[in-house]
């Protein structure tokens, strides 16, 4: 059984930086994928970034590009979601996700909400200005 948990959001003024982290526990192997999505209240979920396992590709919205990077301890089957220079506007409720499976570079790319499987329960990340 797939589980994810999420930790590591909070309150931060602009410019600040957190680092989310996702856990994943029940896989075996690395053919998933794992994706971080968010959704701020009124808007739809919003794809943020993505990495598959299988290859070691990574992922990245363009608004995001260049802010926000991944990295990982092996060990735990953790996903860490470093966000750097953190705007207002990326103040939302950030959920992971994952879907196992091979050749899951395309989806990865896609960050698209419905092509996964299991979610985690969110963590919320609030930017003031």
């Amino acid at each position: 059984q797939v589980q994810l948990v999420e930790s590591g959001g909070g309150s931060v003024q602009a410019g600040g930086s957190l680092r989310l982290s996702c856990a994943a526990s029940g896989y075996t192997g690395s053919y998933y994928s794992m994706a971080w999505f968010r959704q701020a209240p009124g808007k739809e979920r919003e794809g943020v970034g993505c990495k598959y396992f299988g290859d070691g590709s990574t992922y990245l919205a363009d608004s995001v590009k260049g802010r926000f990077t991944f990295s990982q301890d092996s060990a735990k089957n953790t996903l860490h979601l470093q966000m750097n220079s953190l705007k207002p506007e990326d103040s939302a409720m950030y959920y992971c996700a994952t879907v196992s499976g091979y050749a899951l570079n395309s989806v990865c790319g896609r960050i698209a909400a419905p092509e996964y499987r299991h979610w985690g329960q969110g963590t919320q990340v609030t930017v003031s200005s």
